[in-house]
């Protein structure tokens, strides 16, 4: 079972972390999943990917290719179990969410990674990103909270 990492973005986009954190799973040799709270953001992120300046091969699920696809953008709502827990059809080792996109600590045995980016400006996504913090620790899950407030990445004990 991976650690879940909680990303709280104050400074930069979700789109400029999560480029950098495809990267780092890719380099892993893993495959991602990327999760968002609906499809029309799901189809935001393809078309940003396809633009991207450095090439991230990735399909948008519902795709004949699901189970090939290095990085697969999923949809799942933003409650705890609201369409999570259904595993991704390319079996990702990394799992990234945005936006509150739900997760179900079940999903945890399964990966290497978790990735949650919050809005660090939003009392609602921080207080829903505590809930899945809770949700997640209380089951055993090992994570970790990073910040950007000081201008780069930290670890915050």
């Amino acid at each position: 079972m991976g650690a879940a990492l909680f990303y709280h973005l104050t400074r930069s986009a979700p789109e400029q972390l999560l480029l950098q954190l495809i990267g780092k799973s890719r380099d892993a040799g893993w495959r991602v999943e990327l999760r968002s709270p609906d499809r029309p953001r799901a189809e935001t992120l393809d078309q940003r990917l396809w633009t991207a300046a450095e090439f991230l091969p990735h399909g948008l699920s519902g795709g004949p290719h699901d189970a090939m696809q290095p990085v697969l953008l999923t949809t799942a709502g933003t409650g705890a179990d609201d369409g999570a827990g259904a595993a991704a059809a390319n079996q990702p080792q990394c799992l990234i969410t945005l936006d509150g996109a739900g997760i179900a600590p079940s999903e945890a045995a399964g990966l290497e990674r978790i990735c949650i980016l919050f809005d660090g400006n939003d009392p609602a996504a921080v207080e829903h990103a505590r809930g899945q913090w809770r949700a997640l620790t209380g089951a055993g899950v090992a994570a970790e909270y990073w910040s950007e407030a000081d201008g780069r990445w930290q670890k915050k004990p």
